[in-house]
């Protein structure tokens, strides 16, 4: 999805192999530069939490590591095998917990173009069939739990389809591969609006964006990019309505007063530190969304081991 980002940038150019940072004209251009059986190793970290007034709960931990090896390279694409493992997570929400082991040793094989930038899950039905598996699993050992079924049956729905899986499902694969394939300029802001996809399953948000080439170093050949995306706040809000409306009726429990629910405001923050290879060194992307005095926070952090 986020290289749709490439049609906000009119100076996307040719390039020359292997002069990534140009440092005459200050730019940089994001491609990867990558060997089959190219290895490289990521620690994975993420923290959430909610703010209510000025109380913080619902604080959750969770740590991975993924190796990422390049299976083919061709003239136009790359073949890209991300492997989870060494789950850890610091919550009580032993459900959460039980969830997540489904990840522990998940391959997902992706696909990009020739410099790097995300176009497709290659294995999106073995995906679909182990998570699958892993609900069906749940949903027994959790059966005392009130409306477990629709609980399980909603993150089951994050893997029903290829489209699902790319839009929901890999959220740190998306991070990682947001800034390639496309030419930055150091200091010049480029703004516009792209679509992101819609986690309540219907029509994508429309979000307003700006990115920016914050610095370059010659010496250690890599730069640092960040870029800022804010979700149509009208979009937002009817879309949880319409969710939160559904839920209830799946649970067949009384609808909440939506009424009262205020506007909300959802704006993601990604930075990222790109080695001239095309190998992302670090990469934060911290998500809020909030509404009178309520905050959610989310940040996910990739680091190279």
């Amino acid at each position: 999805m986020k290289q749709l980002l490439l049609l906000a940038f009119a100076f996307l150019t040719s390039f020359t192999t292997f002069a990534q940072i140009n440092i005459e004209d200050s730019t940089m251009q994001v491609i990867g530069y990558w060997d089959k059986n190219e290895t490289q190793t990521y620690v994975i970290t993420s923290e959430s939490f909610k703010v209510t007034g000025t109380d913080t709960t619902k604080r959750e931990f969770t740590k991975y590591e993924v190796d990422i090896t390049i299976k083919d390279s061709t003239a136009s694409s790359y073949t890209i095998e991300w492997v989870y493992r060494g789950i850890e997570m610091n919550t009580d929400n032993q459900f959460t917990k039980e969830l997540a082991k489904i990840s522990e040793n998940l391959k997902v094989i992706i696909k990009t173009d020739e410099m790097g930038a995300f176009k497709e899950v290659v294995n999106w039905e073995e995906i679909r069939n182990e998570m699958k598996r892993g609900a069906a699993h749940l949903k027994k050992q959790f059966k005392h739990i009130p409306n477990i079924t629709a609980i399980t049956d909603q993150v089951e729905s994050t893997f029903t389809t290829k489209q699902a899986i790319e839009s929901a499902a890999i959220k740190d694969i998306q991070q990682f591969y947001t800034y390639h394939g496309a030419k930055y300029q150091l200091g010049k802001e480029v703004t516009g609006q792209l679509e992101v996809p819609n986690l309540y399953g219907s029509k994508p948000f429309i979000a307003d964006v700006s990115i920016v080439l914050d610095e370059i170093n010659e010496e250690d050949n890599d730069a640092v990019i960040r870029m800022w995306q804010t979700i149509d706040s009208e979009q937002l809000t009817t879309a949880t309505v319409n969710y939160m409306q559904k839920m209830a009726k799946s649970a067949n429990t009384k609808s909440p007063d939506l009424s009262k629910i205020p506007a909300l405001q959802n704006e993601t923050r990604t930075v990222a530190r790109i080695h001239g290879s095309g190998w992302i060194i670090y990469s934060s992307e911290i998500k809020e969304v909030w509404a009178d005095n309520i905050l959610a926070f989310e940040e996910r952090i990739i680091e190279i081991k």
